[in-house]
């Protein structure tokens, strides 16, 4: 993909995000890896709103060479690409369902959602809890850290999700499916409930 056309699909994917109300104001941040560094979000910029041509460019070790300074959770979408090599998008949201169960007591923070569907199953498997820190607290990135080379999405206590793709298509498909799963998640808790079966789960997963 050239330098354009990215630049066009990370804001269209963006507006399309902000327009169905996945994340709102100016929280949420998508980034894709291109040959020697990263296109990102800028900070304080609603994703219903970006231009194009004032993405922030980073190099291959996160300074802004192009653009508009990046998200100051830059650092998450850093790690992800750090520890995990085929890594070609990251995208971090603030989505209401994902954030209530992140915030919930009762959740397994080895495994935050049960395997409802094939598709969580298949598109986010595992999904870990990582503890809470204040915004822009780097010890947040080590902690993404120590999951980011066994996970690829993980969730942020009281915060939201954080999303790594082998493409910007991936990344989005998958916290989506995130998403909704959280939203049936919520919608069935207190029903008798048949999720998929530990060895209906192994053979999605092979």
């Amino acid at each position: 993909m050239s330098d354009a056309k990215a630049r066009e699909a990370i804001c269209e994917i963006c507006a399309s995000i902000f327009n169905r109300g996945l994340t709102a104001g100016s929280s949420g941040n998508i980034s894709v890896r291109f040959e020697g560094g990263w296109l990102m979000t800028p900070t304080n910029a609603s994703l219903g709103r970006l231009d194009p041509a004032r993405l922030s460019q980073l190099d291959a070790a996160g300074r802004l060479i192009g653009g508009d300074p990046p998200t100051k959770e830059s650092f998450l979408h850093r790690v992800m690409y750090e520890e995990r090599r085929d890594t070609g998008a990251v995208v971090h949201l603030h989505s209401t369902h994902s954030v209530v169960v992140s915030c919930l007591a009762e959740i397994d923070p080895a495994d935050v959602l049960p395997p409802i569907t094939a598709y969580y199953v298949m598109r986010v498997g595992r999904l870990p809890l990582v503890p809470y820190f204040r915004p822009g607290d780097m010890a947040l990135a080590e902690a993404v850290r120590g999951f980011a080379g066994k996970h690829h999405a993980v969730l942020l206590a009281n915060h939201g999700p954080v999303v790594a793709g082998s493409s910007l298509d991936a990344a989005v498909n998958a916290i989506e499916e995130l998403e909704e799963t959280a939203r049936l998640y919520l919608l069935l808790r207190g029903a008798k409930t048949s999720f998929l079966t530990p060895a209906q789960v192994k053979e999605l997963l092979e």
